[in-house]
């Protein structure tokens, strides 16, 4: 009998030490990095939490959500009210939304353009294809080539709906799959332009922006994105159905937390406060 006691107790030892709490994260590909490194930093600290990070972009992490197929939607823009209504319709919730940091939309030329700024309303022309020729705005006489994210993408409906006042994109734009692949495309394009995180902006130029003809010409740093000054500004955020608790809410505060905070800044993007 007592050989019996013995087993059973091994068994529920052996049990607890494996198990686990799963988080599922999916969405924004701007957010990508930061959700990786979140949860890398997070499941040292936590070895008996997985979050399980996936990219995609924000139209395809909301539809998780309302899916039911992950936990958390990483968003690089707000949710539609469409997207809210049809979130309550299967969970009876409009979902709670969670801000978990800022980001200054950057405007990407080959480091070889010698352009220095540009302002908003010249951004939506080239974009909207009335401006399609670099010495239209002070650089070299040589035809624009412009790149953007694909529709699912939260980056292309922000920039559509803040910086192209919901006109269409121009024809001539090439889609690509995610911000590292525009990056890298614009890398080798002496002519091409493109738009992305902050973050990203690595074997390319930046351009500094404009808010119109009589603004300073700013670029996306810590002190001109935090204090609102930037033109393009946004912020980063995460999408759950319901009120987090659990392994979940704790997750989410540590992102909040100074600790998470800090992680924002080392990645690129920028701190809440």
């Amino acid at each position: 009998m007592k050989k019996i006691v013995a087993t059973v107790l091994l068994f529920t030892f052996s049990s607890s030490m494996f198990a686990a709490d799963v988080i599922t994260v999916k969405g924004s590909d701007t957010m990508v990095i930061l959700a990786q490194r979140w949860a890398e930093m997070y499941m040292k600290m936590n070895p008996n939490v997985t979050i399980q990070v996936t990219g995609g972009g924000s139209g395809t992490g909301i539809s998780a959500l309302i899916n039911g197929t992950t936990d958390i939607c990483n968003a690089s823009r707000p949710m539609k009210p469409t997207e809210k209504q049809k979130l309550k319709h299967r969970f009876s919730s409009l979902g709670v939304e969670i801000k978990t940091a800022k980001d200054g939309i950057a405007i990407y030329v080959n480091e070889k353009n010698p352009l220095k700024e540009l302002t908003v309303q010249q951004i939506k022309d080239i974009y909207t294809g009335k401006i399609t020729n670099w010495k239209e705005v002070g650089g070299i006489d040589s035809r624009i080539i412009l790149y953007s994210r694909e529709n699912n993408s939260g980056t292309y409906v922000y920039f559509k709906e803040n910086v192209l006042d919901d006109e269409d994109y121009s024809p001539s734009c090439q889609n690509m799959p995610g911000t590292a692949a525009l990056v890298n495309a614009i890398s080798k394009d002496p002519n091409g332009v493109g738009y992305g995180g902050a973050a990203y902006a690595k074997g390319i130029r930046e351009v500094a922006i404009k808010a119109d003809a009589n603004s300073p010409a700013l670029l996306p740093i810590a002190e001109n994105v935090k204090s609102g000054q930037y033109p393009i500004t946004r912020f980063l955020f995460m999408y759950v159905k319901s009120k987090p608790s659990g392994a979940m809410k704790e997750y989410i505060d540590w992102i909040l937390s100074e600790e998470g905070q800090n992680i924002v800044t080392k990645v690129g993007y920028f701190p809440l406060r």
